[in-house]
């Protein structure tokens, strides 16, 4: 069971990899990071904590991934990696700089300001997370973890219903498959009287 869950971890991570890879723009552009040339032991050193990340060491995960920005600063991944390992480690103030720092390279990172709007969820934050969805769906209308957790901030915690109707209702459009967002939006339905 626990290499199940490890090797779902590694798949999780590399889709969240391919996501840092590159982002497509309102305009339809991709930022595409593929093409910035890092040095392999930059990249060795980046999948080691990955590992790291899966097994849970997040100790380990930090301090490699520490060294990694050091050397490499041009792409948004490590950062993004980093905060969640820092956010795992139970250190918001390390998470949330390393996602600003994510951000401050590619503003409109999807990855990034879902988890920095998670992170700002999470402390109670709620205008400013709203915020960060809201402006993050605008450029990536269709990312699922950013309609998905607009819906959670709008149900649970700002109690706006017609806000989470909207955000499950297209999730489950793009997503139907998704058993959770379907009974979620069933009961936001009946809540509603719709």
């Amino acid at each position: 069971m626990q290499k199940q869950m490890r090797l779902f971890f590694l798949v999780g991570l590399a889709l969240l990899l391919a996501a840092c890879a590159s982002t497509q723009t309102k305009s339809g552009k991709i930022s595409d990071y593929s093409s910035v040339r890092v040095s392999g032991s930059v990249s060795r050193d980046f999948e080691r904590s990955l590992e790291y990340l899966a097994e849970q060491d997040y100790v380990s995960a930090i301090e490699l991934l520490q060294s990694v920005v050091e050397r490499e600063q041009r792409l948004p991944a490590p950062y993004i990696n980093l905060g969640i390992a820092h956010y795992k480690s139970g250190n918001e103030a390390k998470a949330e700089e390393a996602f600003l720092k994510a951000l401050a390279l590619d503003e409109k990172h999807p990855v990034a300001t879902n988890e920095l709007a998670v992170l700002y969820r999470k402390q109670g934050r709620f205008a400013e997370a709203r915020k960060i969805y809201v402006n993050a769906l605008a450029e990536n209308p269709e990312y699922l973890p950013l309609i998905k957790n607009l819906g959670i901030l709008c149900d649970l915690y700002l109690q706006d219903l017609q806000c989470a109707l909207a955000q499950f209702e297209q999730y489950v459009q793009l997503e139907p498959e998704d058993r959770d967002v379907t009974i979620w939006l069933a009961d936001i339905q009946r809540r509603a009287g719709k």
